[in-house]
């Protein structure tokens, strides 16, 4: 479960991105694909039309909301392919990047999502919003033995004590998370089982757990009783702990992302189905750490099963 790494070239912990990139829901549809494994999907009697239409609305809000707060929001748009990416929505699952300019791209599971990996076109995009990417990675070689680790939708990432965690799926191999980290100098892996009553592993680790700088959401019922005190301890050394139910899990409550303005203030993105989930007592404790910015993403979180946090790709480049 606790994996040690051996110390590498160690980034700085900075634990909030202050700039995210967002991609348009262009090709947002139900992804019968992933559906296999994540329960959080639903169809819906609406036509293709229909959906993306309601998904661009949700989508234009959010990154306008967000860059007026203060976070910088890179658009990265693309061009249509054979291949729909019913998905492209949520791209925090395919990239990840550092504080020292560092550019990662990563094995995703389901056919159609590997054709979101863009990396040369996410640095471009980046280098014109100003981001600088001093080097580019790869683990998606990983994809001829069949592994997968779908970035930081299985790794939640306590950057300050540099140690990510995991909850172990087909979507998250525990070499793949190995290697990951100790390409980073991230001396510490917390991987853990987890499951719902349906039996199935949570598909991602960022629907039952969220990492802010001072404060953590965890919906540890999902994780064996052997386990979770383990998870838990590690987590309260200097985190305040909010505990979250199975129910206000699937209202999206673990997949939030405390962010940095450009005048330094924070704020904590989430869904409105997850801010009206969270109890009075919930919010006061979040609202201590950072000021709390609910979008209305319904029907991308219905239909695509992720949320806000999984439509934030966060971005630590340095400024060029």
């Amino acid at each position: 479960m606790l994996k040690q790494q051996p110390e590498q070239q160690s980034v700085s912990t900075v634990q909030n991105a202050n700039c995210v990139v967002m991609v348009p829901p262009k090709e947002f549809a139900f992804n019968s694909e992933t559906a296999l494994d994540n329960e959080f999907q639903h169809q819906v009697n609406q036509t293709t039309e229909q959906v993306r239409a309601l998904a661009m609305q949700e989508f234009r809000v959010m990154a306008d909301q967000l860059s007026d707060a203060g976070v910088q929001v890179i658009e990265f748009d693309y061009p249509l392919g054979q291949i729909e990416t019913p998905d492209a929505v949520f791209p925090n699952n395919w990239f990840s990047t550092t504080t020292e300019g560092a550019l990662f791209t990563f094995p995703m599971a389901c056919k159609n999502r590997q054709q979101e990996v863009r990396p040369d076109a996410l640095r471009a995009a980046l280098e014109r919003a100003g981001r600088k990417v001093t080097s580019q990675d790869s683990l998606v070689d990983y994809l001829e033995q069949d592994a997968h680790l779908e970035s930081t939708g299985v790794m939640v990432i306590d950057h300050r004590n540099k140690t990510i965690y995991a909850a172990l799926s087909q979507r998250c191999d525990r070499e793949v998370l190995e290697d990951y980290a100790e390409r980073i100098g991230y001396g510490r892996v917390v991987s853990f089982q987890t499951a719902l009553p349906s039996g199935k592993p949570i598909y991602h680790t960022n629907v039952m757990m969220a990492i802010g700088e001072h404060f953590c959401v965890i919906c540890d019922e999902v994780i064996p009783e052997f386990e979770r005190r383990f998870v838990i301890k590690s987590l309260a050394k200097d985190k305040q702990v909010i505990s979250i139910s199975l129910e206000q899990m699937n209202q999206f409550c673990g997949n939030i992302l405390e962010l940095q303005t450009d005048k330094g203030d924070k704020v904590i993105a989430m869904s409105q189905s997850a801010y009206e989930a969270f109890s009075p007592a919930q919010k006061a404790q979040l609202s201590s750490h950072a000021r709390l910015m609910p979008f209305n993403v319904q029907t991308i979180e219905s239909i695509g099963g992720g949320s806000v946090r999984c439509m934030l790709g966060e971005i630590f480049l340095p400024k060029s």
